[in-house]
Parts: structure tokens; C-alpha cells; sequence
């Protein structure tokens, strides 16, 4: 086998250890947490579905990619709850050192080619980086709300956390953030989400 092809199946089955890694929310219908790999299948198939609603044109397949491989660094880096604060401090730091690790598993020129998509995604810059991000933002809370908030009410997380996170959502999707500020008055009133 060529040392090219031995580093990319190299890289492709390390990363299958992405499905060890649980996320705060839960599959919809309640049950077990869902895991890195379901998140960003997830959010691959409703960028696709959803194109239509971002506000610029974007490379669907650009923002494909980017939402699955956004979270790959996780597999060292481990996963920060959005609403951890003291996680959120050195959360760049460890997946700084996780993406120079596993992407310098791949051959050079692939290796750079996910390193700057990855960065793309991480600078909010980019119409596809926006994009990406509504449906990083979108898809948990559709989870947390089909699961009648039990996962804010776990944590205690007030509206001014999911805001926090929410609003650079119309950054990339005002439609989806109209329908996303709709979901969070819906549970603040429920009382999943403190006021």
C-alpha cells in the first residue's frame, strides 16, 4: 500500500472514534445523549434541506463538509457544553492542538485543504461559515425542544445563554433565527429556559 493511501485510511478510521463522543443533548424523543457523528450527519442533511433559507448563496457542498468535520477535533479535544464557561476558556487552546494532531494524520495537501476549512468554519466569516454555524446553533435546540426542554432545565440555562448563542444565527439564516427566537419564547413561557 502507498504511504498516501495508508495515511488517509489511517486518518479515516481514527476518526471513527467521533461516535464515542457524547454531547450534552438528547436524541429527539428523549433516550440516550446523541454523539460528534450523529450531530454533524445531522447537520449535514438540513444544510442541504435548508439552503434555500441562507441569506447569501452559498457552496452547499463547502458548507457540508464543514459541518461534518467541525467537531472531529473533539475526538482529543473533548466536547465543551456551549453553556460551560470554564470549559469555553481553553476550549480553542485543546482544539488547536487536536486539529494539528489528527489533520496531520492526512497526506499534505489534504491535510491543509481540512485545516482551512476548519478554520474557515471556526472565523464566522464566510457566507458557508454562517451558514454552518445556523445549523450548529439549529440543530441542538430543535433536539432540546422536541424533548420538552429537559436538557436546558438539566443545566439551568437562562435566555440570556441561548440568545447568547442563538442571535449570531441570523448571521447566516435570518429565517431559521425567526423560527429559532419563536422555539425559545415558546419554552421561556414553558419554563425550560429561565427568564
Amino acid at each position: 500500500m502507498d504511504e498516501r493511501l495508508r495515511r488517509q485510511l489511517d486518518f479515516i478510521l481514527e476518526i471513527d472514534k467521533e461516535k464515542n463522543i457524547l454531547r450534552q443533548t438528547h436524541l429527539s424523543g428523549g433516550g440516550r445523549r446523541e454523539n460528534d457523528a450523529e450531530h454533524a450527519w445531522h447537520m449535514a442533511v438540513m444544510a442541504y434541506l435548508l439552503k434555500d433559507y441562507a441569506n447569501e448563496k452559498v457552496d452547499i457542498a463547502r458548507v457540508m463538509i464543514m459541518c461534518l468535520i467541525h467537531d472531529v477535533v473533539e475526538i482529543e479535544a473533548g466536547d465543551t457544553y456551549a453553556y460551560d464557561e470554564e470549559g469555553l476558556k481553553t476550549q480553542k487552546a485543546r482544539e488547536d492542538a487536536a486539529k494539528e494532531h489528527l489533520f496531520g494524520m492526512l497526506p499534505d495537501d489534504q491535510k491543509e485543504e481540512l485545516t482551512a476549512i476548519f478554520d474557515e468554519f471556526e472565523a464566522y466569516e464566510t457566507p458557508e461559515s454562517k451558514f454552518a454555524h445556523a445549523m450548529d446553533n439549529l440543530q441542538p435546540l430543535m433536539l432540546n425542544n422536541s424533548n420538552g426542554g429537559a436538557d436546558w432545565r438539566e443545566h439551568g440555562v437562562s435566555s440570556e445563554q441561548v440568545y447568547g448563542r442563538q442571535r449570531k444565527t441570523a448571521l447566516g439564516s435570518e429565517k431559521l433565527f425567526e423560527v429559532i427566537d419563536g422555539i425559545i419564547k415558546e419554552n421561556i413561557h414553558k419554563g425550560n429556559i429561565l427568564p
